[in-house]
């Protein structure tokens, strides 16, 4: 029996020692081999600037660093999505149908509705402003300059004129003779609260019928005697069906489209 073991246990010991020597005799040959897929190799650094066109250069990606960073701020807040997404929420809440359509459908549909208003204006920008920079014909301040101006337009034409002037009178700055001294930074900020009031607007407008329909239905209920059943479990359906016979979305997305005309 001891025998036996001791075989067991020197077989065991001669099998490791062959596994270690064959290692060391072909682990050399395996590490010099061509891989099958080449790994690239990746530095980041921060260098110093040698000469101007370095810091000029890096001036360049961090304006389009930030650019990208505020992208969603711009697209909201100097576009029409603000108008258009409020008014779809205040249907989905006229209809009662809790998270039906979803908010990744909304946000969707509002974001294909900006694009499609703001078309007209986006192309005055490619055409006006980036293709002139990109083809080296414009500088990059006469670039932003003309990008901006046809987006002011926009937001002038939205803008009612006692927000406009609330904060031309908040500024304490010099009276403009002209939409074109007034500056961005009061535009927008005027151009937000119109869309904000305009939305808001729209939404009591698309709420009036349906609070009709819960008024009907609530007061058949209650001279039914029915007062345990809820109103809004009645008056859901014919919200439903009122808004597919006159065509709801068709008119909600018409009327938020001519709005901008």
């Amino acid at each position: 029996m001891i025998t036996r073991r001791g075989n067991f246990v020197s077989k065991r010991t001669f099998t490791v020692l062959i596994s270690i020597i064959l290692g060391y005799l072909f682990l050399p040959h395996i590490a010099l081999c061509t891989p099958l897929l080449p790994i690239p190799n990746i530095s980041i650094g921060v260098e110093a600037a040698n000469n101007p066109k370095d810091v000029a250069l890096s001036l360049q990606v961090l304006f389009a660093l930030t650019v990208l960073t505020l992208a969603p701020s711009i697209l909201i807040m100097m576009t029409s999505f603000t108008r258009i997404i409020i008014v779809l929420s205040f249907v989905r809440s006229a209809l009662a149908t809790q998270q039906m359509p979803p908010n990744q459908v909304l946000v969707g549909l509002a974001l294909f509705l900006t694009f499609y208003t703001m078309s007209p204006y986006l192309d005055q920008v490619n055409n006006n402003a980036l293709q002139p920079y990109l083809a080296g014909s414009i500088s990059q301040d006469a670039a932003l300059t003309a990008g901006l101006q046809p987006m002011r337009d926009f937001m002038l034409k939205q803008t009612r004129e006692n927000d406009l002037a609330l904060f031309v009178n908040l500024s304490n700055g010099p009276r403009p003779n002209s939409p074109e001294d007034i500056p961005t930074t009061t535009i927008i900020p005027a151009f937000i609260i119109s869309e904000l009031k305009t939305a808001f607007q729209i939404g009591f407008l698309i709420y009036i019928p349906f609070i009709v329909i819960d008024m009907v239905v609530a007061s058949t209920l209650m001279s039914m005697g029915m007062m345990m059943v809820p109103p809004v479990m009645i008056s859901l359906p014919f919200k439903i069906l009122l808004f597919i016979l006159v065509d709801g979305w068709h008119l909600i997305v018409r009327s938020l489209i001519t709005s901008f005309n």
